[in-house]
C-alpha cells in the first residue's frame, strides 16, 4: 500500500514538473534577453561585403532549392553555397542524429548538399542562414527552437568565430484564420524575436549578435505595395507570389533572393538582374523590369528599416 501511494505521488510530481515545463523541454530555457540589451546588439551596422560570400542554408521548403540558386546569381561569380533541406523540417530535426529529416532524399539530391555538422566544423562559411518550421507556434511549443538556434550558432562559431549567423523569418498560410497580414505584423516580435531569438541570445556563451533576414516583413510590405498600386506587372496581389497557400513561386523566390542579398551583402538590390535561372537550369518566370524594381525598392526599405538585419541605408 505504501509503495502504491509513493508511486502515485511520484507520478503526480512528475506530471506537475512536466506541466510546469509545458511538456516541451522548456525547463532551463533562459528568459528572453532584455529588450534594451537586445536593441544594443544591433546599434552598429555590419560593414557591407566587399567580395562574394560562402553561405550555408539550413531549412525547409520556404528556403527551397531555387531561391539559393537565384541568390548565387545575384551575388556574382564568387558567391557559393551549400545546404541541407527537408519538408517542414525543424532545427531540432537537422541537429539530432536520431530524428529523421522528412523529405531528406528528395530535397538533397543536388551538388550543393553538404552535411551541416561536417560543413560548419570545417569553418569555411561567411554566413549560416537558419530557419524554423512553421506553424511557428507549434515549433516553439514542442520543439524548442531557441535551444537549437543556440546549438547551431555555437557549432558554427566553434568552426569559425567570424561566421555570421542569420535567422530567416518566414510566414504562415495565406488562409490563416487570424489573418495573414495580421500574423506577419505580430509574429516577428512575439515569436521570432521574443521566443526564439532573444532566448537564444540570452545564453551565457553567446557573445555576438544573431542577425535576422526579415522575409515575412518583406512579404507584408510588398503585399501592401501591391494593394496600394492595384497590382504591378504580372502580379496583382500577394497571392500571385505563391503556388499554394504557403510556398512561393518563381516571383516569390526572387523576392526572397533579393531579401537575402540585401541582408547578407549589406548592399541595395536596386538594379540587380531579374531574368534568372532555377536550380534545374531552366529560366525562372521573369518578373519584368517594373515588378523587379518595385520588389528591389521594397526589400531595401524593409531591410534598412529593421536594425536586427545588421544593415543601414546610409
Amino acid at each position: 500500500m505504501i509503495f502504491h501511494r509513493l508511486k502515485r505521488k511520484s507520478a503526480t510530481l512528475l506530471f506537475l514538473f512536466l506541466s510546469a515545463c509545458g511538456l516541451t523541454s522548456r525547463c532551463g530555457v533562459p528568459d528572453p534577453l532584455a529588450e534594451a540589451e537586445f536593441n544594443a546588439l544591433y546599434e552598429t551596422p555590419l560593414a557591407p561585403a566587399t567580395s562574394g560570400l560562402s553561405v550555408y542554408h539550413l531549412g525547409h521548403s520556404l528556403v527551397g532549392r531555387d531561391m539559393p540558386v537565384m541568390l548565387e546569381q545575384l551575388g556574382g561569380a564568387d558567391h557559393s553555397f551549400n545546404s541541407q533541406l527537408g519538408w517542414g523540417s525543424m532545427l531540432r530535426e537537422h541537429w539530432e542524429p536520431d530524428m529523421p529529416v522528412k523529405g531528406f532524399e528528395q530535397e538533397n539530391q543536388h551538388v550543393q548538399y553538404r552535411d551541416p555538422h561536417a560543413a560548419l566544423a570545417e569553418g569555411s562559411y561567411d554566413a549560416l542562414v537558419l530557419t524554423e518550421s512553421v506553424e511557428i507556434r507549434d515549433s516553439i511549443k514542442y520543439h524548442n527552437p531557441q535551444d537549437y538556434l543556440h546549438k547551431w550558432a555555437t557549432a558554427a562559431w566553434d568552426g569559425n568565430p567570424q561566421t555570421r549567423i542569420y535567422l530567416y523569418e518566414t510566414w504562415h498560410n495565406l488562409d490563416d484564420p487570424e489573418g495573414w497580414l495580421t500574423r506577419l505584423d505580430l509574429d516577428l516580435d512575439r515569436y521570432w524575436e521574443t521566443e526564439i531569438l532573444r532566448r537564444a541570445l540570452a545564453h551565457d556563451d553567446v557573445t555576438q549578435p544573431i542577425y535576422v533576414i526579415p522575409g515575412g516583413q518583406v512579404m507584408a510590405a510588398f503585399a501592401r505595395r501591391l494593394q496600394d498600386a492595384g497590382g504591378i506587372g504580372p502580379v496583382k496581389t500577394h497571392e500571385d507570389l505563391f503556388f499554394d497557400t504557403i510556398h512561393f513561386n518563381d516571383y516569390g523566390a526572387y523576392l526572397m533572393a533579393l531579401t537575402h542579398y540585401a541582408v547578407l551583402y549589406g548592399r541595395s538590390p536596386v538594379g540587380l538582374p531579374h531574368a534568372l535561372l532555377k536550380s534545374d537550369g531552366t529560366p525562372a518566370d521573369d518578373p519584368g523590369p517594373e515588378l523587379a524594381a518595385a520588389m528591389q525598392e521594397t526589400v531595401w526599405q524593409v531591410v534598412t528599416g529593421y536594425a536586427p538585419s545588421g544593415v543601414r541605408g546610409d
